[in-house]
């Protein structure tokens, strides 16, 4: 039987990640607090006074900044507070929406920040959804055996935090979510249809210990399979939790 191995939520864009036992979705929504914030850069060209969702290329993110892959958090939601970690930089617990809190948080990323690219400047939200890669409020879903075979081709087992996922399941075969696309899968209580695959950039190959760019996933999944494809992204289309345990169905 397939099942749910592990949940991810990433509360800063390209800056965090936190491991979760269970979490509740709604219909057409993101995970909660997955991409909540961003941090917007010097070059970004975002609508402070009207926020929306951005493309990617606007915030601070590991693919141009491979140290950011190092920062883990803990997010508590009643008091709406973030610790952030990194193996270079001292701890902080901050609220990114107050103002005094969100410039040390910018002050915090740009010490881990590529100097050659646009440095971090405001931590940024769109109001109601998550700051995903995608344009449509949706939630990664990867596999273990997956994992497993690109691991194999590059000669090292690898981490699933490089892939910066939501949902992780263990059971499917290799490659196997591609034929879910167009589809609708049951995970736990929810349901989801599969839209696309997620085409992957440079963040992989960081190392999400130590920040350095150590493997070459993009250049392994070309040769060996002829594209940069990495998971899939789902929308939920029925709300409910999903757990570590919880059960995976092709409907």
């Amino acid at each position: 039987m397939a099942t749910v191995t592990d949940l991810w939520r990433h509360p800063i864009k390209g800056v965090s990640r936190e491991q979760l036992e269970t979490v509740a979705l709604e219909v057409g929504k993101t995970m909660p607090w997955d991409r909540h914030w961003a941090i917007a850069h010097t070059d970004a060209k975002i609508d402070t006074e009207n926020p929306v969702w951005a493309r990617c290329m606007n915030f601070a993110r590991a693919a141009r900044g491979h140290r950011l892959m190092a920062v883990s958090s803990q997010l508590n939601e009643l008091a709406g507070t973030l610790t952030l970690q990194h193996p270079d930089l001292e701890t902080i617990t901050v609220n990114p929406d107050d103002l005094t809190d969100a410039n040390i948080i910018v002050d915090w990323v740009t010490k881990i920040s590529n100097p050659d690219r646009a440095l971090p400047a405001q931590v940024f939200k769109a109001p109601n959804r998550g700051m995903t890669d995608s344009s449509t409020a949706t939630l990664s879903i990867h596999t273990k055996a997956s994992l497993d075979a690109l691991s194999k081709a590059i000669g090292t087992p690898l981490d699933q935090r490089r892939f910066r996922g939501n949902i992780w399941l263990d059971g499917p075969d290799a490659w196997e979510e591609f034929s879910w696309i167009g589809r609708h899968v049951r995970i736990g209580e929810a349901e989801f249809e599969i839209t696309k695959p997620v085409e992957r950039c440079m963040a992989t190959t960081v190392n999400p210990n130590t920040g350095i760019s150590d493997q070459a996933t993009l250049e392994t999944l070309k040769s060996n399979w002829g594209h940069l494809d990495f998971g899939v992204f789902g929308i939920v289309t029925k709300a409910g939790s999903v757990s570590v345990g919880d059960s995976f169905k092709v409907l």
